[in-house]
């Protein structure tokens, strides 16, 4: 039996916080007309998926790599590195043939892999991946908010918005900031 799984990432655009990738095994229990790209779904849309997702696909693992790896290796390596991470996680109880990962690089696996641009948009494992690392990556931004709440992680995870940029201003960078990042 052939087992495909889907990849892709959140977070490569942020400021603060770590990039997360996830890895996704689908199945026939998963509804896929009801998934889309992360980015084009509601909050609380995405986080029913995410449960969804969790519970009756036949695998998933997450993977996260810290600020300050990204900071060590550049954004573009640590993705990778989340990637890889991820699909090993799923490796260890689910034997993948391939993995489709979203984006045109993809990260040394010991399975065989197939980069797609745009795959959050076409292909429904790479669309449960960005749910996962979206959600995921949400949450641990929304918990950072409340040890850093001058920043307001819980509002823009990070992201460069006008509030951000000008808490940096004001408060310098935190802990979880990409300090190898413009502000």
């Amino acid at each position: 039996m052939k087992l495909i799984c889907g990849v892709d990432e959140a977070g490569r655009g942020p400021l603060a916080g770590p990039v997360v990738a996830a890895a996704v095994i689908l199945g026939k229990r998963v509804p896929v007309h009801l998934l889309k790209d992360s980015k084009k779904l509601t909050a609380n849309r995405r986080t029913i998926l995410d449960a969804l997702i969790r519970k009756e696909a036949v695998g998933w693992a997450v993977a996260v790599v810290s600020n300050r790896r990204i900071d060590e290796i550049n954004i573009l390596q640590a993705t990778l590195e989340a990637m890889h991470n991820a699909v090993s996680q799923l490796q260890r109880n689910h034997p993948i043939t391939k993995a489709l990962i979203d984006g045109d690089r993809a990260p040394i696996l010991t399975c065989a892999t197939e980069t797609v641009v745009k795959g959050d948009d076409s292909i429904p494992e790479i669309m449960a991946a960005s749910i996962l690392a979206k959600v995921e990556r949400d949450r641990i931004m929304v918990a950072y908010d409340e040890q850093w709440p001058m920043y307001r992680f819980a509002e823009h995870k990070g992201y460069p918005t006008k509030a951000h940029k000008e808490a940096l201003k004001r408060y310098g960078p935190s802990p979880i900031h990409r300090l190898s990042f413009r502000y």
